[in-house]
């Protein structure tokens, strides 16, 4: 192994497969050697070719930020001598790319699902108890508890997820909660689902009924805790209610095009867009390629790379959503006073990750090179196959809320630094690196970092949809299911009374 590589051959840097230290020697491609200068740990970025004070610097074949110094081949790139190179708000112009050539479909072409009344298909067969309000947060945790205790056997389990809000909010921020919550009503993984409210908060049942819209009334059941002398007792009489309803279904053979993944990366590092984002991407194309829907979000870790999904809009009306949603989110941080482009965090930093423009580029490959069909917004749910982007932050929790709330079965998440937590639905950790895979092997559920060893992509990835198809059929639990991690986060934007 060379340990290094570059990723385009423009690229001004090459990236560490393994700590240099200060002295050592680097063979480049035409065989041209590179004295390393200074100390570059993994994943970090070396110079290869000298760039003036201001001059752009490239990896993956587009600039990644300015230089703030004169760099020579031989030096660590990092943020001591590179910053970004964006600043304010653009303007942008509908020139749509050729399209890329279609992934290759799918060899397996069904998986064991659970169809429901409405056509859409779940793969698992939980109830959730969803709580208008966080005062009933623990009444709820006690529901769920004792409720899959009790119809253990009838559904895969019984299940709460906490929140804070949906008293004290007002307009738009009242509003998100609702819309949020009431797409979790109406995803396809829960057989049933438990509706609870306290009775005084603004979001009371009667206007989260509204904001949840038609519904099947086996499949959906209300419960306000201040009219029930017992809320233990009637809450899981009502829960065997929806168990014995949702028991009624059966896995069956289900075409590929009904499943719906999400796209996102948590803790990323210098090799998150050299292994485990690639990887994903063709995943999404693969499925796209089927019939099948991939969701995009991240919004704020589109910045920089955004025209790359802008020229592969379906059409100039898609177009204009794209551009609506990158605005939009800009406005929300100059409204809050925040720098637009201030993403990397330091764990990101530490991973190898300088700018913006850099994590940019390599998250944005999770969705691969299919077109962009639609643009979701905030709790909204996918409807058109095919590539989506959704509007969302960064933040790992309430973007993984998000995406299942938009009515991903599964969420794919790539990430070089680890993390346990999961989403409400099965949440697949899939590591950049096979270092981390192996120190994490209670949360990590397919190493990407295979990849810089004895893997091809293509041989990758079909070891990944096998274990994609295992996840949707019931064969396989997700770690994060295993450990009974499973949470949501709600994006807050207003004031609290």
């Amino acid at each position: 192994m060379k340990g290094w590589i570059r990723l385009h051959p423009a690229d001004h840097v090459v990236t560490a497969l393994r700590p240099w230290a200060a002295g050592e020697t680097l063979e480049l491609e035409d065989g041209a050697k590179l004295v390393v200068r200074e100390d570059v740990p993994r994943g970090h970025k070396i110079l290869t070719r000298p760039v003036k004070k201001g001059g752009d610097v490239l990896k993956f074949g587009y600039p990644i930020g300015k230089a703030t110094e004169d760099l020579t081949p031989g030096v660590w790139v990092h943020t001591h001598n590179l910053r970004t190179g964006l600043s304010g708000l653009l303007e942008y112009r509908y020139a749509p790319a050729p399209p890329a050539p279609p992934a290759e479909p799918l060899a397996q072409t069904t998986f064991r699902g659970y169809v429901r009344e409405n056509g859409e298909a779940g793969i698992r067969n939980e109830l959730w108890i969803i709580n208008t309000v966080g005062c009933i947060n623990k009444l709820c945790e006690s529901l769920a508890r004792e409720g899959g205790a009790r119809y253990a056997g009838l559904v895969d389990g019984v299940y709460h997820f906490a929140h804070p809000y949906g008293c004290s909010q007002l307009g738009d921020d009242l509003r998100y909660t609702q819309r949020l919550l009431a797409s979790l009503v109406h995803h396809p993984n829960a057989g049933g689902v438990l509706v609870v409210g306290l009775g005084c908060e603004n979001n009371r049942i009667d206007a989260f009924r509204e904001a949840i819209g038609g519904i099947d009334p086996r499949r959906v059941r209300f419960m306000n805790v201040q009219d029930e002398a017992d809320e233990m007792e009637r809450g899981l009489e009502l829960l065997g209610e929806l168990a014995g309803y949702a028991a009624s279904f059966r896995r069956v053979d289900v075409p590929v095009s009904k499943l719906k993944i999400g796209l996102k990366c948590g803790g990323s590092d210098g090799f998150s867009g050299i292994t485990a984002n690639p990887l994903v991407g063709l995943a999404a194309d693969r499925l796209v390629a089927s019939g099948g829907t991939a969701i995009l979000t991240e919004v704020p870790e589109m910045f920089g790379a955004e025209t790359i999904l802008m020229e592969r809009a379906a059409d100039e009306r898609v177009f204009e959503r794209i551009v609506s949603l990158i605005n939009d989110f800009k406005q929300y941080f100059i409204r809050h006073g925040q720098v637009i482009y201030e993403n990397p965090s330091p764990g990101n930093k530490d991973g190898g990750i300088t700018t913006l423009e850099e994590k940019s580029l390599g998250c944005t490959q999770k969705g691969g090179s299919s077109p962009v069909v639609d643009v979701i917004p905030y709790g909204g749910r996918a409807v058109q196959p095919g590539l989506n982007l959704l509007e969302a932050p960064g933040n790992d929790q309430v973007s993984v809320t998000a995406l299942a709330a938009a009515g991903a079965q599964l969420v794919l998440f790539t990430t070089g630094r680890g993390t346990p937590f999961g989403g409400p639905v099965p949440t697949v950790k899939i590591s950049t690196n096979s270092e981390l895979a192996e120190r994490k092997k209670n949360w990590i559920d397919f190493d990407a970092g295979r990849l810089l060893r004895d893997r091809t992509m293509p041989e990758l990835a079909g070891e990944l949809w096998d274990l994609l198809l295992a996840v949707a059929s019931g064969e396989k639990a997700t770690r994060n299911e295993r450990n009974g991690f499973r949470e949501i986060a709600i994006f807050k934007d207003g004031v609290v009374l």
